[in-house]
C-alpha cells in the first residue's frame, strides 16, 4: 500500500527539505514538503493516509507541539522526528508524547527511507484493520449475519423476518455447523422479546436429572449436592427467548414436561409444588428429521407436532455455493479486524478450490479456513479440491471434474446410497449415475 500513502515532510531549511522529499519519492513513496507545522496542519486529518517527518526545531509550532496536535486529530497518526544530537532528550520525550521515531542529523538517506517504510508500514495495518471494522458494522447492520444470496438464504432471510414478532415457537433444522443459533439469534433480535434474555441450551450429552435441573431450575435440598436455589433456563427465559439445540437426543421423561411447557406455560422447580407462570418463546433446533425420531420411537410425537408449527430448514454449505464467496470475505474481516491482521486476497485458483470442497463441517468449518488465510497457516482442504493435496494447477476438466465427483458424493450421502433417489434429485438417468458413479470410484 505505500503508492496508496504519503508521507509530509516539515522543514524549514529547502535544501534539507528538498532532500528529504526526494530521497522518499526515490524510495517509491509519495511526498509533499512544508515549511511549517502550521502549512502542514492543513493537509492532516482524521484517518489520514500516510505519515509524517517533521524537524524538531521550527519557526512557530516546533515540533513537540505539533506531535501533541497530531496526536489530538489521529492518536494512531505515525510522527517521525529530525532533531540534532543535543537534542535527543526532548525527541525521546516526545515519544512520550505519541511521536512514532526520531532521527538524528545528520543521517543518510537510506535511513531515514528505512524509518518512513516502518511506519507507513504500520500506518497502512492501522487504516486496513478501520477500514475492516466499518465494513463489518455495515455487513452486520444489513444482513443481520444470515449472509448469503443463495435463493435457499432469501428464503430463510425472508421468513425469519415474516415470523420473528409472532407469538409462535420454532422448529429450526440443519446439520451441525450450518448456524442454527444464528438464526434463532435473529429471530430473537427481530422480535418484541428483544429485551429479554436469549439463553441457548445443548440438550445433547446431558443427563435426565442435569437436564431437568437445567430447565427448570430447582430448590435448596432437592437432590445431592443442590445448596442453594437455583433458577433454571426457562425461567431465566422469561420474556425472552430459549433456544434449545439438538433436540433430538432429549430424554422421552424430559420431553414430557417440555410439552406441558408449551401447552401451559407453567413449570416447577425440582424438588417445588409452585407452579412458576412463564413468557417464552422457545426456539428448537435439530441436527436430523424429528419425523425419523418419532418413527423410531425415540421422540414424541404429540411434541413433534406442538413444535412443528414453523420449521426452518437451513441448508449445508454443499447445497449453497454461491454463498462461499461472501461469506469467506465476512469471516475473513472477522478474523482480521480480531487477529490485528490485514486482509488477504484470495487467488482464483484458491477460491475454485473451496468451491469444488465438500464442506463436511458447514460454515463453522469455512470460518476455520478464514481464519487460517488470515493467520498465513496452510489449511488442507484448501490446498485441494477435496481434501487432497497436490491438485496445484487444475486444468478446467480437471476443476469440473472435481465438483461433479463432490456433487454425486454429497447427493448419495443425503439418499443413504439410494440410487434411484440420487438420480432424481441430480436429474439425470440412472445408467448415467451409475456410469459417473464407476468413474470416480464411488461406493452407494
Amino acid at each position: 500500500m505505500n503508492d496508496k500513502l504519503t508521507v509530509i515532510v516539515i522543514e524549514d531549511d529547502p535544501p534539507m527539505r528538498l532532500g528529504c522529499v526526494q530521497a522518499i519519492q526515490l524510495a517509491g513513496f509519495n511526498a509533499l514538503g512544508f515549511g511549517t507545522a502550521e502549512e502542514a496542519l492543513k493537509a492532516i486529518s482524521p484517518g489520514f493516509a500516510g505519515v509524517v517527518v517533521t524537524d524538531l526545531k521550527l519557526p512557530g509550532m516546533d515540533g513537540m507541539n505539533f506531535v501533541e496536535r497530531c496526536h489530538d486529530i489521529d492518536p494512531d497518526l505515525p510522527v517521525i522526528i529530525i532533531t540534532g544530537h543535543g537534542d535527543i532528550a526532548v525527541a525521546v520525550e516526545a515519544m512520550r508524547n505519541g511521536a512514532y521515531d526520531f532521527i538524528t542529523k545528520p543521517f543518510r538517506p537510506e535511513g531515514l527511507v528505512d524509518v518512513v517504510r516502518r511506519a507507513t508500514e504500520k500506518r497502512s495495518l492501522t487504516l486496513e484493520i478501520s477500514n475492516l471494522r466499518q465494513r463489518l458494522a455495515r455487513i452486520e447492520g444489513v444482513e443481520a449475519k444470515l449472509i448469503g444470496r443463495s435463493p435457499q438464504m432469501q428464503r430463510v432471510r425472508h421468513l425469519v423476518a415474516e415470523i420473528a414478532d409472532a407469538s409462535v415457537d420454532v422448529l429450526i433444522r440443519g446439520e451441525t455447523g450450518v448456524g442454527k443459533e444464528l438464526v434463532a439469534q435473529a429471530l430473537h433480535r427481530l422480535s418484541r422479546r428483544r429485551g429479554g434474555h436469549f439463553v441457548a441450551l445443548n440438550c445433547g450429552g446431558i443427563s435426565e436429572d442435569l437436564l431437568d435441573s437445567e430447565l427448570f431450575g430447582h430448590e435448596a435440598g432437592a437432590f445431592s449436592g443442590a445448596q442453594k436455589r437455583r433458577i433454571g433456563k426457562l425461567e431465566h427465559a422469561n420474556h425472552g427467548t430459549l433456544f434449545l439445540d439438538e433436540l433430538e437426543s432429549m430424554q422421552m421423561n424430559v420431553q414430557v414436561k417440555l410439552l406441558r411447557v408449551l401447552q401451559d406455560r407453567v413449570i416447577e422447580r425440582v424438588g417445588s409444588n409452585q407452579q412458576i407462570s412463564i413468557d417464552c418463546r422457545i426456539i428448537a433446533a435439530a441436527k436430523t428429521d424429528l419425523m425419523d425420531h418419532v418413527q423410531a420411537g425415540t421422540f414424541r410425537s404429540d411434541l413433534y407436532y406442538r413444535l412443528n408449527v414453523v420449521t426452518i430448514y437451513l441448508p449445508p454449505l454443499r447445497e449453497r455455493r454461491e454463498d462461499i464467496p461472501l461469506l469467506l470475505e465476512y469471516f475473513m474481516l472477522l478474523s482480521a479486524s480480531r487477529f490485528g491482521r490485514p486482509q488477504p486476497k484470495i487467488s482464483t485458483e484458491q477460491m475454485n478450490r473451496l468451491m469444488a470442497y465438500s464442506w463436511p463441517g458447514n460454515v463453522r468449518e469455512l470460518r476455520n479456513v478464514a481464519d487460517c488465510l488470515v493467520l498465513g497457516i496452510p489449511k488442507e482442504g484448501l490446498t485441494a479440491a477435496d481434501g487432497r493435496a497436490g491438485s496445484a494447477g487444475h486444468s478446467l476438466t480437471e476443476w469440473v471434474n472435481d465438483f461433479e465427483r463432490n456433487l454425486i458424493e454429497n447427493e448419495l450421502r443425503r439418499f443413504g446410497g439410494n440410487l434411484t433417489q440420487t438420480a432424481n434429485a441430480l436429474k439425470v438417468p440412472k445408467t448415467t449415475l451409475h456410469d459417473k458413479i464407476r468413474k470416480y470410484g464411488l461406493s452407494a
